[in-house]
């Protein structure tokens, strides 16, 4: 396999291409194994680090993987720091530390964005054979009974106690030992990432891929795309080497990440007349409610998310008020230290939760957020992001954790903890209100937000979107998004499945069409 890493980088170096693809997540790992099997040239760049189980890198040591995995070594946040962005920083981007989940996004938000943003080509019949050939592709299937931790089998006990609807999950998974570890990367290369699927696929048919290459612009000439100029990084300090490359292509695909992807564009200067570039940021806010259990539940044993409950995933009103719902709800999975850093309290009361870690269990919501947030550059060109729990996605966020503090009592917590910083504690269901007037802002609560979109949105009109339906730039040829910075708004579940759906979409326009225009 072709692959320079930063300790193989020499000098400055200049290299031309059919197409060159930044980044290697779901979207630029998908396209680049298309183009590369239709006998492409293609370069792939990705500004982290090239991890592998088969050489030791991936220990199982959260305070390790999170700083060679995840974006920001797992610090960056929100401008206000109520939120902490989730991303990847690897070769195989977030598919090396995600859970696994694998849903096709649901008709009516396939529906909504074809009939409110004009998206064509993109509809849930014309996904169908792409989600299809992935699903056969990545060993999609639902969780076994094997996989089930206990947490899982609580989650299922309490929601059906409540008369929640409990199904079970999706998983790309294949000889899955269940240990525990999802969210620092499968030592065994049993989670079906882009790492271990599409990735070796692409290099098989002949792309290369620089790892520790960090993009600096991407550039273009009177309307089209001309190539990129990017810098090698030292991976053991994220800082610029020295060494840099050019690269000439009249064919940049940017599948950055849906918070990476429009700071590329806005540092490259590329046109934007919709003023849409850096708008329109979802996420999915996660609100987590924790549960004090008589036995040991151990959450970070097994897979993560077995079952769950789609119930509550459209939110009800009721004559324009917001009633219920608007969140997917499933079991939780934190490794020890992330568990420890998210219990309340302070100094021995910290102290004392922390003895009975193992038998702390909890729910997670993914919320379908209403209200959009923004990114913008800073003086030194980069990102900062806003996104603001507000309105109906604070009422969201109430709702999904009161849901979950139920599931959690009716099966057999003593206790339901709130991560807020005065350590709110709940005795019983008969305290749930107390939910309703918690301080959630920033400095009260944190929420990880790990499915970020819309920055670079899709749409046939160019005065509301910025790429058209075939993912190219509306005003620079020969550019292209492929990640979830296209989706007009959240699909509402995990975007994997969803991604690189629409970047098979973008790979066949490429291949049959493109040149043609």
């Amino acid at each position: 396999m072709d692959i320079l890493e930063w300790t193989g980088v020499k000098g400055d170096l200049v290299e031309t291409a059919d197409a060159v693809v930044i980044g290697s997540g779901c979207g630029g790992a998908t396209v680049a194994k298309e183009l590369a099997a239709a006998g492409w040239k293609v370069l792939i760049l990705e500004s982290g680090g090239y991890y592998v189980p088969e050489r030791g890198d991936f220990d199982q040591r959260e305070d390790d993987m999170l700083a060679r995995i995840d974006g920001g070594r797992g610090l960056h946040a929100t401008a206000d720091t109520q939120c902490n962005l989730t991303y990847g920083h690897n070769v195989g981007g977030a598919s090396v530390h995600y859970w696994a989940e694998s849903w096709r996004t649901p008709r009516d938000r396939t529906e909504s964005w074809e009939r409110e943003f004009g998206v064509e080509g993109h509809s849930d019949d014309e996904l169908r054979p792409y989600y299809e050939r992935l699903e056969k592709d990545l060993n999609v299937h639902l969780a076994t009974d094997e996989r089930l931790n206990r947490m899982n089998q609580l989650f299922d006990r309490g929601a059906r106690a409540v008369g929640i609807h409990v199904e079970r999950v999706l998983q790309a998974r294949k000889n899955c030992i269940g240990s525990g570890y999802c969210m620092q990367g499968c030592s065994f290369n049993a989670k079906q990432s882009q790492l271990v699927t599409h990735l070796p696929a692409a290099l098989a048919s002949g792309a290369r891929l620089f790892a520790d290459c960090r993009v600096e612009q991407v550039t273009h000439e009177r309307g089209r795309a001309t190539g990129v100029f990017a810098r090698f990084l030292d991976r053991r300090t994220a800082k610029p080497m020295g060494p840099t490359l050019t690269v000439k292509s009249d064919c940049v695909i940017v599948a950055a990440g849906g918070f990476q992807s429009a700071a590329v564009l806005m540092r490259s200067g590329v046109p934007d007349p919709s003023g849409q570039l850096g708008k329109n940021l979802r996420a999915n806010p996660c609100p987590m409610v924790f549960g004090l259990f008589n036995e040991d539940v151990v959450l970070w044993k097994n897979i993560p998310a077995g079952v769950g409950t789609m119930q509550y995933r459209l939110p009800r009103f009721d004559a324009g008020k917001y009633v219920e719902g608007g969140y997917l709800l499933y079991p939780n999975q934190l490794p020890p230290a992330a568990l420890g850093a998210l219990m309340p309290g302070w100094g021995k009361d910290h102290r004392a939760l922390m003895t009975q870690l193992p038998r702390i269990g909890s729910t997670i919501a993914w919320i379908d957020d209403v209200n959009s947030g923004s990114m913008t550059l800073d003086a030194q060109g980069h990102p900062v992001w806003q996104l603001d729990i507000t309105g109906v996605d604070d009422l969201i966020c109430r709702d999904a954790m009161k849901k979950g503090a139920a599931i959690l009592f009716a099966a057999g917590a003593r206790e339901v903890l709130l991560a807020d910083s005065l350590g709110t504690r709940l005795r019983g269901p008969d305290e749930m209100a107390r939910i309703d007037t918690v301080a959630m802002g920033p400095g009260d609560m944190m929420f990880s937000v790990p499915h970020p979109c819309g920055m670079t949105r899709m749409g046939r009109d160019p005065a509301r979107s910025v790429v058209d339906n075939n993912h190219q730039h509306h005003q620079v040829k020969g550019l292209f998004v492929c990640d979830p910075s296209v989706f007009p708004t959240a699909p509402s579940v995990d975007p994997s499945l969803t991604i690189m759906a629409f970047s098979y979409v973008a790979a066949r326009f490429l291949t049959e069409k493109w040149r043609k225009t």
